[in-house]
Formats: structure tokens, sequence, C-alpha cells
């Protein structure tokens, strides 16, 4: 007989919605409990705030307290973190001493902390072995597109001077003006620096990717470095989230690199567009959108998988993508022992 898992859908946003779509397509996982920060999502069916065109039966709740005291095996955890760092860890770690198991998008450096946060995400891991569960974090990138996809072709190499994660996407579509605006910089004068470009931020968000391959491939970095590059605005232009100044930064390239003896070994790339004929010298996408392996050595290799949701935005793809990583896993996590 099939177990069942009983799971708490922590947030109904732009991840969220769609794990609740997965949550509801996997015979062996039953919906619960959800939560909501939001006062309007309050008493709400998750079927309707999940876009389902149908009721689930379970209502939205801001009642932290009554949820844990249903003792779900596990929690999806999709709520904001990228502006409320520190309460989001506090949320995880009371999550897990209570003795749930947890499945979460965010904050995305638990991927794989070790050399990247390992402060931060110390008292996570240790309320995991207090509380006896486990906790896996990931999504797409960083996630799926830059640890399972370029560790499987590493098993076809034989020599590897570099392996390139690249993802290339136009974010234009992506419904999440403080996203874009106040983290990413698009729509900001280029004589001011976004918070993603601040020091030391683009390694604490992406180097858990670079880390995680290192350790992978038996590799001790000297050190860990990172750059990027802004492009302008031509003329003004709308996206749905409001309009782009002419001027202002409309496409943005950045990188995080383990260096050894001088050299790149482990990369992780962004290059990110609002608009596909920006930037034209910098890399292109494969389709509507790619996340792009390349790997240097002996033999070469180039792998790109490219995404498209059925409504035909590659956004709303990666978006299912990341929801996705943690609704699959979630049986195995339950099931291993504690910790991350």
């Amino acid at each position: 007989m099939t177990k069942t898992y009983r799971v708490v859908q922590w947030s109904t946003g732009h991840v969220g919605k769609h794990a609740i779509a997965g949550i509801d397509a996997r015979p062996d996982v039953e919906l619960v409990g959800l939560w909501v920060s939001n006062p309007d999502k309050v008493g709400k069916d998750a079927g309707d705030l999940a876009g389902l065109g149908r009721t689930l039966g379970i209502t939205a709740t801001d009642d932290a307290d009554a949820l844990l005291a249903l003792r779900p095996d596990c929690i999806v955890h999709t709520a904001w973190a990228d502006d409320r760092i520190i309460e989001a860890l506090s949320d995880l770690a009371r999550f897990l001493r209570a003795g749930i198991n947890v499945v979460s998008s965010s904050p995305v450096f638990l991927q794989y902390p070790y050399g990247v946060a390992d402060d931060m995400a110390a008292d996570v891991i240790a309320a995991a072995h207090e509380g006896g569960a486990s906790i896996f974090v990931n999504g797409v990138d960083p996630g799926f597109g830059n640890d399972v996809l370029p560790l499987v072709m590493t098993g076809v190499c034989e020599r590897i001077e570099e392996v390139r994660c690249i993802e290339l996407l136009n974010y234009a579509t992506y419904d999440q003006a403080s996203v874009l605006s106040d983290i990413m910089g698009f729509g900001l004068p280029m004589d001011v620096t976004p918070f993603i470009l601040l020091s030391g931020v683009l390694t604490m968000a992406w180097g858990s990717v670079v880390y995680q391959i290192g350790k992978a491939l038996d590799v001790t970095f000297d050190k860990v470095e990172e750059s990027y590059q802004r492009y302008p605005a031509p003329e003004d232009f709308d996206i749905p989230t409001g309009t782009i100044s002419e001027g202002t930064q409309a496409a943005l390239r950045f990188e995080v690199r383990g260096m050894v003896g001088g050299k790149s070994v482990i990369v992780l790339e962004h290059v990110t567009r609002l608009r596909d004929d920006l930037a034209p010298e910098w890399p292109q996408p494969a389709g509507h959108g790619c996340y792009r392996v390349i790997i240097t050595g002996e033999p070469n290799y180039t792998v790109d998988m490219q995404l498209l949701g059925t409504d035909g935005d590659h956004n709303t793809a990666g978006l299912k993508a990341t929801a996705m990583r943690l609704i699959n896993a979630l049986p195995h996590v339950v099931e291993a022992a504690p910790g991350l």
C-alpha cells in the first residue's frame, strides 16, 4: 500500500500556487493545511488561490500554531525570503524543531551553505537534528538547472577543465516588481547599485552552486570571485510591471567563479534581459529561454534545457519547475535521516 504524506503548503505566491497544483497532482501527497500572509486570502479555498478552477476543501489561514498542531509530515515552504532572510530562517528552524520535515525554495543559500553562509545556516541545521526532521532547499536555479544537470554531465567526461552553468532568460513577464527593480536593479539608473550587486551578495545567493559542484568533483578553490555587467535601455519601453526608461538598466549579466591557480573551474552565470534584442553580444538562449551547461575538457559538451509553460511563457515554466522540484522530492525528504 502506498504511503500518503500529509503536507501543509506555506504561501500561495508565484511558486506556492504551482506547489498546490503539484500537491493535488500526486496521489501520495495530501494537502491538510494552507498558510497565507495576506489577510485578504484568509478563508479562501486552496484551489481558488492556486487558480485550479475548482475547490480543494482546504481553506487558507494565517494561524501558524494551528497548522503546526496538525503535525503534518512535511511543510512545503515557498514564502518570500529575499528581503526577510532572518525571518525565513527562523520559520524554518521553528518547523524543524517541532519535528516537521521541510522542503523549501528559500533562502537559496541553504541548497549548499557550506563555505557560503555557514553561520546563517547553523541554527536551521541544528534545529533539524534537534527535531529529528529533514530539510531540502532547492528549485530550478539555484537547483536542478545547476546542480543535478551539470553533475550528470560530468559522468561522461574524461577530463574537466571548467563547468559553466548559465541561466539565459528574458524576465519581462516575471510579475514581481520588487525583485526586478529593488533587488535586481531593472529600471534603476545605471549609477545606482541594486541590492543583488552589493559586494558579496551574488556569492551568498549563488555561491552554493559553485561550492556544491566543487565538492562533488573534489575541487578546493583558491578563492571565489564575482563580477557583473549592466546594459541600459536604448529607449523607453513597457513590461507588465511598468515602464523601463531610456538609460536605465534593462539587461544584466553576472558570474560567480570558483578559481584554482588563477583559472575559473566552476562558474555560475546569469544573462537576464527584459527584451530579446538587448545586449546582442552576450550569450543567447536556445528557444524561449534555457538553462545551459557547458563543460570544457575532453570531450567538450553543451547541454541546453529549454523551458516553456503550457501558457507559452518560459517564466511560468521556471516557477513550475521550482515548485515541482520540491513536491517530487518530498517523499524522499520525509524518509531521509535528520538534517540538511
